[in-house]
């Protein structure tokens, strides 16, 4: 549901895995002008559009119009999941509509706006997923960077505050020339100013790591770059008798034991170097710093768009194993 940057980078990622079928896409906008977008933007896409169908060769994907999560007969389909990727309907209520509609299960690309069943950040708190899930947020690719990050260097180092700021890639709902908006900043064009922006990943890192409760705050800056962005974080440790080795030790560590999630590189990197890159979390060891006490500075990077579809696409993974091994049973 959705087939914007998110919604496309899923369903190449989707071609890619032969346990994932995409059936069904559901989009406001035209078959024709969705197919055009799909092979725009520099990815070598074989799929080709035959009336209200992307055909490749592994798949048939109907592509359905609606609005509203209620607006398809998922039941018609037969899906086991719906991966909502509007970032709009966020609510227990709205993603509730998806179920009512025959969807066993809906993962949405987003923080939800009130509780739900889970809020998954893959690498963090997979073990606590069930088969009993029935709304379930991927969390944000700026929340999960953040979550990865904290858990892997808490593992090591004993954290007594963080705070962070995500210097954000401009998103789609962002005006390019100022125009009025829901505020003051959200009103100024996103092509022309870094904007300071609220960020709920502080409340959700509590949820998903409750050591942290009252231990994080942060804000975002939305910068003019379509896509690539960077998370500087600032982290206050119990003691002092640490080096910038011994950080960057852990996160190489670290990435051997999350392949596919945590990256760390050495090379010196911009923004535009990660695009194209899958990965949650990629660590960067030329940024790290250490003051004389018991400040420490870390710079990390990510995709904000495939970043985040690769991380549903590892959550819908480890639901259908769930179900397989719920239904072995």
């Amino acid at each position: 549901m959705g087939f914007g940057r998110i919604g496309r980078d899923f369903y190449r990622l989707a071609l890619e895995n032969e346990a994932i079928d995409v059936v069904a896409v559901s989009d406001i906008g035209q078959a024709e002008i969705l197919h055009y977008l799909l092979t725009v933007d520099g990815t070598n896409v074989p799929v080709k559009l035959e009336g209200n169908y992307l055909v490749s060769e592994k798949t048939k994907t109907r592509v359905v119009h609606g609005v509203r999560p209620g607006d398809v007969p998922w039941d018609m389909f037969e899906v086991d999941m719906v991966v909502d990727a509007t970032h709009k309907y966020c609510s227990n209520s709205q993603m509730k509509e998806y179920l009512t509609a025959g969807a066993k299960r809906v993962i949405i690309s987003a923080l939800p706006r009130d509780p739900i069943d889970k809020v998954i950040v893959m690498g963090v708190n997979e073990a606590s997923m069930t088969t009993g899930d029935k709304l379930v947020s991927a969390g944000s690719s700026t929340t999960n960077a953040i979550a990865l990050l904290l858990k892997i260097l808490s593992e090591k180092f004993s954290i007594e505050q963080a705070m962070f700021t995500t210097i954000h890639a401009y998103t789609s709902d962002q005006p390019l020339q100022d125009t009025v908006g829901k505020d003051f900043r959200r009103s100024r064009s996103a092509a022309g100013n870094i904007i300071p922006n609220a960020t709920p990943t502080p409340q959700w890192i509590s949820e998903i790591l409750p050591d942290f409760k009252a231990k994080i705050e942060g804000i975002a800056l939305n910068v003019p770059v379509p896509r690539g962005s960077c998370l500087d974080m600032t982290l206050f440790l119990k003691d002092s008798d640490f080096t910038v080795e011994a950080i960057n030790d852990v996160m190489w560590e670290a990435s051997k034991k999350l392949p596919g999630l945590v990256e760390t590189t050495a090379d010196p990197i911009v923004s535009s170097d990660v695009i194209g890159n899958d990965h949650c979390l990629i660590f960067d060891t030329r940024a790290t710093m250490k003051s004389k006490s018991r400040m420490v500075k870390v710079i990390s990077w990510y995709d904000n768009g495939l970043g985040q579809a690769n991380h549903i696409l590892k959550i819908v993974e480890a639901y259908r194993r769930l179900d397989l091994e719920g239904a072995a049973e």
